[in-house]
């Protein structure tokens, strides 16, 4: 136990003399995501974004992989895929994803967006809109993104597609014994 205390003790003297993440910093390390609150000698404080308030030895945060989202800088890159109906004209569709993130105040301007086209799938051509937003603002701006990519999509008659399968089946003989 004693080794335990002295390693987190440790750990905690390099973090506060390197400085790899900071109060107020969105990490991930391992399944936890959240805000830091408070960093101590042997143990921080991060605050989940369902609430919870996890008190993580510093140890851990110096010897596993540690994420932070927000040490340099706060943007983040998004990506919405989409499929629509095969028939539908991808200039078209890509043009129509590119205004979408021009049209969305949220949406950093640099670096610019980008649609791309993603390849041919069993019931549809798929794109991808990758673009950049605030970290703190990412699950809203998402979701108007997406809302306003269907909104637009119906007004231009593009169709997004469920997928498909095709089943035949064969009728089997009278005479045949198998």
């Amino acid at each position: 136990g004693l080794q335990n205390i002295v390693n987190n003790f440790i750990s905690g003297l390099i973090m506060v003399y390197e400085r790899p993440l900071q109060v107020g910093d969105t990490i991930e390390i391992e399944n936890l995501l959240g805000q830091v609150k408070k960093i101590g000698l042997r143990s921080s404080h991060i605050v989940t974004y369902d609430g919870a308030e996890v008190v993580v030895p510093n140890g851990n945060l110096i010897s596993t992989q540690l994420i932070n989202w927000t040490l340099s800088d706060n943007q983040r890159r998004m990506e919405i895929k989409t499929g629509v109906a095969y028939g539908t004209d991808p200039n078209l569709v890509l043009r129509l994803l590119q205004d979408v993130a021009l049209g969305n105040e949220d949406i950093l301007k640099q670096p610019p967006a980008v649609a791309l086209f993603d390849g041919f799938g069993d019931s549809s051509l798929n794109f991808r809109l990758l673009f950049w937003i605030p970290y703190d603002k990412g699950i809203g701006i998402k979701s108007d993104v997406s809302i306003a990519i269907y909104n637009i999509f119906k007004k231009n008659n593009i169709e997004i597609p469920f997928p498909q399968i095709d089943l035949h089946i064969k009728k089997k003989e009278e005479n045949d014994q198998s």
